[in-house]
């Protein structure tokens, strides 16, 4: 089911984080990390779960993706 992947995505490598509630796109695995299945998390808990998981060295570098940047699914 779909549902099981909506949540809260951290692509590693740009410090950003995607809130996926909508099968229309579903990060691939390159780059994107699956980081909790809690869409409302706050960036600050987000910020506490990368560090927890030891993803980014620095938490503080973690902002919200670009919906503009984000390729649509196919």
């Amino acid at each position: 089911m779909q549902q099981e992947k909506f949540g809260i995505y951290l692509n590693t490598k740009k410090c950003q984080v995607m809130r996926i509630s909508s099968p229309y796109w579903i990060p691939s695995s390159s780059g994107w990390v699956f980081l909790t299945p809690e869409v409302n998390a706050t960036l600050l808990k987000i910020r506490d779960l990368a560090k927890e998981k030891g993803l980014v060295k620095d938490t503080e570098k973690i902002v919200w993706g670009d919906w503009s940047q984000v390729p649509k699914r196919r």
